[in-house]
Parts: C-alpha cells; sequence; structure tokens
C-alpha cells in the first residue's frame, strides 16, 4: 500500500508539476469555517480545470497579520490576494466601506440590490489601485453584543465599545452618540473582552462563534447595526498574467463559489442564532426611542464623512439603488 501511495504521487507530480501560476493567498478567515471552505473548493476547481498550471499557497486565520499587513505584502510580492474586510481594505479603497455606513441597508434583498449595483464602481477602483476585485465576501448583519444587557441609548454609552482600526464609518457614528470607542483590529478583541479592556462589539452571530466572541459577549441588542462584508482580491498584475482561458476561469470559478458562499453564510448566521441562544446568550429588547435614536444618526453621520471616509458619488449610487427597491 506504501508503495502505490508512493507512486501515486510521484506520477501526479511527474504529470502536473510545479505550477505556472502560484497565488500565494491569505485571509483573517480561520480553517473549518464556511468562507475558508468555500475558498478551498474555487482552488481545487482552478487547479484541477487548468491541470495544474495555476496553483495556490493558503495563508488562513491572519497568520500573515491583519488587512493592512496582507495588502503591504501584496504591494512587495510576498502575497498575490486576500480576503479583505471592508474595514481594512477600505483605508486604500474608500468607496468600498459605503455599505458598511449604520442602518443604511435592512435587508439582504437590499444588500444584493446594492452589490449588482456598486459592483462596476468598487471594480474599476480596486484596478486603480493594482488590485482584481474576483468576488465580493460577507459576515453578514452586524449586531452589538455585550458583556452586560444594552436597551437603551445611555447603557451603550457607558460600554466601552469596540471599533475597528481604520473605520472612520463606525466611529464617527459611535461619537456622534457620544460615545469614545476604542479601536482595536480583529484579532486583537477576543483579548480585549477577556481583559476588559472592551465590554461591547459588533459581529455577526456566525462570525461571533468562529472568532470566539461569544465566549465573552453574552447579550445581543436584538437589531442590526450594519451590514459587515468584504472582498476576494488579488494581485492585477500577476492576474493579468493568465492566459485569456485561465482568467476566465478564475472569474467563473469565483462567481460561482463565491455566490455560494453568500448563501452559506447567511445559512450560517440563522443557524448561529440558535446555537448562541443553546449556549446561553441572550436577546435584549431594544426600547423604541434608542432605536429610533439610533436609526436618526445615520444621516447625521453621512453628512460630517461624506467626502472623506466615502465619495458622494458612491453614496449616491447606492441610495439610487435603495430608492428602487423600496
Amino acid at each position: 500500500m506504501a508503495l502505490l501511495m508512493a507512486m501515486a504521487v510521484f506520477f501526479s507530480s511527474t504529470v502536473h508539476g510545479a505550477p505556472r501560476y502560484l497565488f500565494k493567498v491569505a485571509s483573517l478567515a480561520p480553517e473549518g469555517s464556511v468562507w475558508a471552505k468555500r475558498f478551498q473548493d474555487f482552488t481545487a476547481q482552478v487547479e484541477s480545470e487548468s491541470h495544474g498550471e495555476i496553483g495556490f499557497k493558503i495563508y488562513p486565520g491572519g497568520v500573515m497579520g491583519d488587512d493592512r499587513a496582507m495588502y503591504r505584502k501584496m504591494q512587495v510580492g510576498q502575497l498575490h490576494g486576500g480576503g479583505f474586510t471592508m474595514t481594512g481594505i477600505g483605508t486604500m479603497v474608500p468607496d468600498f466601506r459605503v455599505m458598511g455606513i449604520p442602518f443604511l441597508l435592512n435587508s439582504y434583498d437590499e444588500v444584493d440590490l446594492v452589490n449588482e449595483a456598486l459592483w462596476p464602481s468598487f471594480s474599476e477602483s480596486f484596478a486603480r489601485k493594482g488590485m482584481e476585485l474576483m468576488a465580493l465576501t460577507e459576515v453578514g448583519f452586524a449586531y452589538t453584543m455585550s458583556t452586560r444587557p444594552i436597551s437603551t441609548l445611555e447603557e451603550l454609552k457607558r460600554s466601552k465599545t469596540w471599533t475597528p482600526e481604520g473605520d472612520p464609518i463606525s466611529s464617527s457614528y459611535l461619537e456622534m452618540l457620544g460615545i469614545s470607542p476604542v479601536m482595536l483590529s480583529i484579532p486583537d478583541v477576543l483579548t480585549s473582552l477577556q481583559t476588559g479592556m472592551v465590554d461591547t462589539v459588533f459581529n455577526s452571530f456566525y462570525g461571533s462563534i468562529v472568532l470566539q466572541w461569544f465566549t465573552k459577549a453574552k447579550y445581543i441588542s436584538d437589531i442590526p447595526f450594519a451590514y459587515a462584508y468584504g472582498a476576494f482580491l488579488l494581485d492585477r498584475k500577476a492576474f493579468l498574467r493568465l492566459p485569456d482561458n485561465y482568467a476566465v476561469l478564475m472569474k467563473s470559478a469565483a462567481r460561482k463559489h463565491f455566490g455560494l458562499l453568500l448563501e452559506d453564510t447567511r445559512k450560517s448566521n440563522k443557524d448561529a442564532l440558535e446555537v448562541l441562544q443553546a449556549n446561553g446568550t441572550s436577546l435584549v429588547k431594544v426600547d423604541s426611542e434608542t432605536e429610533a435614536n439610533l436609526r436618526s444618526m445615520r444621516d447625521k453621520t453621512i453628512d460630517a464623512i461624506q467626502g472623506r471616509a466615502f465619495s458622494a458619488e458612491i453614496l449616491k449610487a447606492a441610495l439610487k439603488a435603495l430608492d428602487g427597491s423600496r
């Protein structure tokens, strides 16, 4: 049996050899998550249908650092791509932040309409920065999660609230509410919850399980705060080296598997809420006055950061798509 296995490995390496086009890709997504699994399906299809001429070396779980570190490594050729969060890559392409405005999107139907409307603009903006937009990814609707119940604005103001580093939208929004947020990168959040540096965070149901935040943040305020998403990006120079048929293969496989990933993520978030509640997490009803105040602060935040955090043009395109649906 050992001889047969050795012969199989030898035969495979002889037939395919080293890939002609190797893409080193990193992500914050942990191994075993739906994001990592669908990416593995994508790479398997591309490697198979290119007969091994395209290969991937994957660095999951943040081993290559946060979004900004991954982008720097792309610039020097140490990486050829990555799965980026909206927050991290928004520093390089500010217009990509627009869909993350708190209380802008109310349903996945609205998400899909705005995604479709903004794709050409996003693709062009990334191309100007030397990146090829392969697919949009999704974390889902993020909720306020805390170590003690938060049902009123006053309770939220008394919390030690996290905001992602490099995210001027959520930090400006929270400051409008009278909150001084604690800025941290995503990999630092769990430790900060454990030490008490922060006691209030924002994540999707599934994301809180994958990142283990639910082990400390046991209370979830029952209105979604904002939509969280990301992108699968490749170094544009590396992508453009591919022959046309392989470029088409990569794009086609990305549409297929990352389209399925959206379905996976939405189902995982639905299932995750049941898991969270079974493990002692409680939903907290937010009072109507607080909800009204939270929603009203959205437009004031937009007025304050428009033209700085994202362009007026991208906001206009997003609102136009929403107006059509509403």
